[in-house]
């Protein structure tokens, strides 16, 4: 192998647009006293993906229901963000009419590249939208739970004594 062939295979990972955008890790949406935010979307979007993400930013609270986004944010939204364990639906007219879609956890640097129809796609048209997380989402994982509730369930072993007879 040439010694050419490692730096041209580096240069051509470096040029192609990073599937890593300038976007927030989902994990890291969280105000600065440490309390969870549902979503944040941005105005600012870009063909190259470390440009996303950019410009001014709408946080959102999880449980926040806007039929009616600020008018200032009414279809101007390109990128988002959704933290872990939660979803977003959005609506492409107000009042919650038109086309919808929901955009899970993950972050979403170009809208352009979600299909709203035919014609369309999701950059600078969500006009409404409900941002919803699960309650006790940040506490045990639901697994433990429920092995612990089938181990409850589950009919004692005929081989072991039961500890009631004695």
């Amino acid at each position: 192998m040439s010694p050419l062939c490692p730096l041209l295979l580096a240069l051509a990972l470096a040029a192609v647009p990073g599937g890593r955008a300038a976007c927030p890790a989902p994990a890291d949406l969280k105000k600065p006293d440490g309390t969870r935010t549902c979503a944040r979307l941005y105005d600012k979007s870009d063909p190259y993906y470390q440009n996303c993400c950019g410009g001014a930013q709408l946080s959102l609270e999880p449980g926040a229901d806007l039929p009616f986004l600020p008018s200032d944010w009414t279809n101007v939204a390109s990128s988002l963000v959704v933290a872990p364990r939660c979803e977003i639906t959005v609506w492409s007219l107000r009042g919650k009419a038109g086309k919808t879609r929901k955009f899970s956890a993950g972050a979403y640097p170009r809208l352009e590249e979600f299909r709203k129809g035919i014609f369309g796609d999701w950059s600078n048209t969500i006009a409404s939208l409900y941002c919803r997380c699960p309650p006790g989402s940040a506490s045990a994982p639901a697994r433990s739970l429920s092995s612990a509730s089938a181990a409850r369930a589950r009919p004692p072993d005929p081989l072991v004594p039961d500890p009631q007879c004695y």
